[in-house]
């Protein structure tokens, strides 16, 4: 009751407010980013007393005061505070490389590549089957079935993606480091790595059997091999220079942290290459190379940064939700969303299966890969700007799924880690099932 009324007294006190600063674009953004991140928080803490994961209470903050509803944040103050969620993506992704030690990868790489491509392949294939079967309703269907495949292909490359965000957000909340919670964040990661080749790949199939517009703008091999290669050779060098950083100097971590983020993606966008890639490998590699102590510091000085910056990234995704979207592709969505977490469960476990893993993870597994956020919406952007028409339908429907994936996922993930009895003082299922791994 305190914190809905605390919510009541945030909301009345910001349309006061927010009018004395609608004529600058800066200071109406800044007072929209205050009051984003006070509710956010509020919400947040609602959401847990119910025992709902932190992360959908920030989302529901940003659906509720987004502009699908209240409109405190337009979309105008979305667009200024774009660099935030730039900076949140990029504080994800090398975090979630510190979180990987080799002899950690090594150990797991096996069954990860056969949860990957079981899982994978199998919700390719589902997805793809059902945008066929549904070809009557599809808003980007061509005239003919040659130009429906491909649009179909290029959906199912897509919806195959994972959300490294939400799965270290749903992993910093709960402080879960057991061997569930190793395997999908190593599953996630990984890809991410092989969901941007496939994309790619198809991609370039689409516009060599269906030209848009503009063909000149074709991505060629060279390009993909470059945007990923040369993502691990700059990450390697931006990650070897932080680690001689933390061993000759060691001051001004928490400054150091933005600062490596800052630089780490502007330098990626001027290489042109793979920007979570680059801080992932960058991550990965300072975590491997510097002193252990040494790491850990910078690491919690990176969380230290990321947690107000994770709140406005998530209320950001969920003021982004196109609820009206939703509304008018529901018959499609449902659809969508049910095969897409079938085929994630199914394969998952069939993976687990393949690789000898204990019944208590294989069969939580799949609940870590059903969210999507950032890198699956960059995924559309991509499509929408190759095919500016059917791009941008096939954009609005895969938005739909990506905002009950985005809600659904979290819930999930934290039940799935419950379950394993990963989650501190929460007990596992079975009593005889073996202890989590320790910690990274």
């Amino acid at each position: 009751m305190r914190r809905a009324l605390i919510l009541v007294l945030l909301l009345g006190g910001v349309r006061l407010v927010l009018p004395l600063g609608s004529g600058a674009e800066a200071p109406y953004a800044l007072l929209t980013l205050g009051f984003l991140m006070l509710a956010a928080y509020t919400v947040a803490e609602i959401a847990s007393t119910v025992k709902l994961p932190r992360v959908v209470g920030y989302l529901i903050a940003g659906i509720v005061f987004g502009p699908a509803l209240a409109n405190i944040v337009t979309v105008e103050a979305s667009t200024t505070l774009a660099p935030v969620t730039s900076l949140a993506i990029s504080l994800i992704a090398f975090l979630a490389g510190a979180e990987l030690r080799w002899s950690e990868v090594r150990d797991r790489i096996g069954a990860i590549g056969k949860i990957l491509f079981a899982e994978l392949t199998l919700t390719f294939a589902l997805l793809l089957g059902l945008l066929l079967a549904l070809r009557p309703m599809l808003p980007f269907a061509g005239s003919g079935w040659s130009e429906t495949f491909v649009f179909s292909l290029l959906f199912a490359a897509m919806a195959i993606v994972h959300s490294p965000a939400v799965t270290l957000a749903i992993l910093s909340e709960t402080g879960a480091r057991g061997s569930l919670a190793r395997t999908v964040l190593g599953t996630v990661l990984l890809s991410d790595i092989v969901v941007v080749v496939v994309f790619s790949a198809t991609l370039s199939l689409a516009q060599a059997l269906t030209p848009p517009a503009g063909f000149g703008a074709q991505i060629t091999a060279g390009a993909v091999a470059w945007e990923l290669l040369g993502a691990v050779v700059v990450g390697a060098a931006l990650g070897a220079a932080v680690s001689l950083y933390l061993r000759f100097v060691h001051k001004e971590l928490f400054l150091f942290a933005l600062l490596v983020t800052f630089l780490g993606t502007e330098v990626a966008r001027m290489l042109n290459v793979e920007v979570l890639l680059t801080l992932l490998t960058a991550g990965f590699v300072m975590e491997n190379v510097s002193q252990r102590e040494s790491g850990l510091a910078l690491r919690h000085a990176m969380e230290r940064a990321a947690a107000p910056v994770f709140v406005v990234f998530f209320a950001l995704a969920g003021a982004s939700m196109h609820f009206e979207e939703f509304l008018s592709l529901w018959p499609l969505v449902i659809p969508i969303v049910i095969v897409r977490a079938a085929g994630i469960r199914l394969g998952s476990a069939v993976g687990g299966w393949w690789a000898g893993m204990p019944r208590r993870e294989s069969r939580n597994v799949w609940t870590g890969l059903v969210s999507q956020a950032g890198v699956a919406i960059g995924l559309a952007t991509v499509v929408a700007e190759v095919y500016p028409a059917r791009g941008a339908a096939l954009r609005s429907l895969f938005l739909a799924v990506i905002a009950v994936n985005e809600l659904i996922g979290p819930i999930l993930f934290k039940r799935g880690l419950a379950a394993a009895g990963e989650i501190p003082g929460t007990p596992s299922e079975s009593a005889s099932a073996p202890a989590p791994a320790e910690a990274i």
